[in-house]
C-alpha cells in the first residue's frame, strides 16, 4: 500500500523533521559551570535574622553564553542549613567568560542556633564543610544548576563577622 501526500504535505512534514532537529540541539550536553565563593559581606538584618551578600565568581566553560534572570543560593555548613538567598537580577556571561555575582542571603535565628549548639563555640567554624548550591534562572530550558563544596576558611583570628 503507497501512502500519498498531498502536494503541501511534504514540505510541511520536512519543515517539521527539521525543527525537530533544530530541537535536539538544544539538548547539547554543557560542562557545568566553575563557582567559586569570593567573599562574604555582613548586610543590615533585621529582627532575628543575620544578612550577607554572598560573592561568586562564574566561570562559563562552554560554547554558548548563558543569560540568566534569577538566582537562588543555598548554603549549608557542616551538613546543616546555614543560609538561603534569591535575587531577580539579571546578567550575561558569555562564551568562555566569567562573572562576579552578588546575592543576599538570610540567616535565621534557628539556623544560627543549631549550628552554634552543633558546634560548641561559633569560633570552630574554621576549616568546616560547606556546600553551596544554586541556580542561574534563563527560562524553561536555560536554567542552570551549580554546586560548589569546600572548607571555610575564616580570617586568622577565627571570629565571624556578623
Amino acid at each position: 500500500m503507497v501512502v500519498r501526500l498531498h502536494r503541501c504535505a511534504r514540505p510541511l512534514l520536512l519543515l517539521l523533521m527539521l525543527g525537530a532537529l533544530q530541537a535536539c540541539a538544544l539538548f547539547q550536553a554543557r560542562d557545568p559551570l566553575n563557582i567559586s565563593v569570593i567573599g562574604i559581606e555582613p548586610l543590615p538584618g533585621q529582627e532575628l535574622e543575620m544578612r550577607m551578600a554572598v560573592k561568586m565568581r562564574v566561570q562559563n566553560p562552554n560554547e554558548n553564553a548563558i543569560d540568566y534572570n534569577g538566582i537562588a543560593l543555598n548554603l549549608e555548613v557542616n551538613g546543616q542549613p546555614l543560609a538561603a538567598g534569591v535575587s531577580d537580577q539579571q546578567g550575561h556571561i558569555g562564551r568562555y567568560d566569567e562573572a562576579v555575582i552578588t546575592v543576599p542571603v538570610s540567616i535565621t535565628a534557628f539556623s544560627f542556633l543549631r549550628q552554634a549548639y552543633g558546634l560548641g563555640k561559633l569560633d570552630s567554624l574554621q576549616g568546616m564543610p560547606y556546600r553551596l548550591r544554586g541556580k542561574l534562572a534563563g527560562g524553561p530550558l536555560g536554567t542552570v544548576r551549580f554546586t560548589d563544596e569546600g572548607k571555610l576558611d575564616l580570617p586568622k583570628n577565627g571570629s565571624l563577622i556578623w
